[in-house]
C-alpha cells in the first residue's frame, strides 16, 4: 500500500472538499473544521494521498490526552508509576474514503498513528480512541486496543504493545 500513497501532514494545498468516507460527522468535520483545528494547535492531520491522482483517501487525527491511573487494570498500574493519570495519544478522528474501504488502508493509517505517537518527542503511554459505532469498535479490538473499564467505545492500547505487534507482521 505504500507504493499506491503517501502519507503526510494535511496543508492548504490538500482538496477535502470532494471527500466522502460515508460517515456524515467524520467527512462534515474534515471538510470544515480540521483546518481550524490544525491552526489552533488542537490537533494534528495526517492525511493518504494518492499517487496517481492526488486525492485524498483516507486521514486520522492526534491530539493530547491523559488516561486516569485508577481505570487501568491492576497488572498495567504496577508497571507505571504512581501519578494520578498517565499520558496518552487520542486518535480523535480516522477515515477512509468510499472508494478505498475493504483495502487494508484504515490499518495502514492507524499504525501510521502509532508510529508517529512512539516517535513523539514527549511522554506517551498509551493511544486512546473513541470508537463512533460497534463496528469501528472491532476495528480496534482487531488492532488490539481494549476497553477501558467503565467507558462506553473508549478503548486503548499501550504503544509498546502497539509497536510488538506491528513489528511482528
Amino acid at each position: 500500500m505504500s507504493d499506491t500513497f503517501r502519507i503526510e501532514p494535511l496543508h492548504d494545498e490538500h482538496d477535502r472538499t470532494g471527500f466522502m468516507s460515508g460517515s456524515a460527522a467524520l467527512d462534515r468535520y474534515f471538510q470544515t473544521q480540521v483546518s481550524q483545528d490544525v491552526r489552533r494547535r488542537i490537533a494534528t492531520c495526517f492525511v493518504a494521498v494518492s499517487y496517481d491522482s492526488g486525492q485524498i483517501a483516507g486521514y486520522y487525527t492526534l491530539s493530547a490526552t491523559s488516561i486516569a491511573l485508577d481505570t487501568l487494570s491492576p497488572q498495567l498500574i504496577k508497571k507505571l508509576p504512581r501519578y494520578p493519570v498517565v499520558p496518552a495519544a487520542l486518535l480523535g478522528r480516522l477515515a477512509v474514503a468510499r472508494t478505498q474501504q475493504g483495502l487494508g488502508l484504515g490499518g495502514v493509517l492507524l499504525a501510521d498513528a502509532l508510529k508517529r505517537s512512539a516517535r513523539a518527542e514527549m511522554g506517551v503511554y498509551a493511544m486512546v480512541v473513541d470508537a463512533e459505532n460497534e463496528a469501528a469498535q472491532r476495528f480496534y479490538e482487531h488492532h488490539g486496543f481494549t476497553l477501558l473499564p467503565g467507558a462506553r467505545r473508549r478503548l486503548f492500547l499501550p504503544i509498546d504493545s502497539a509497536l510488538r505487534r506491528l513489528a511482528s507482521r
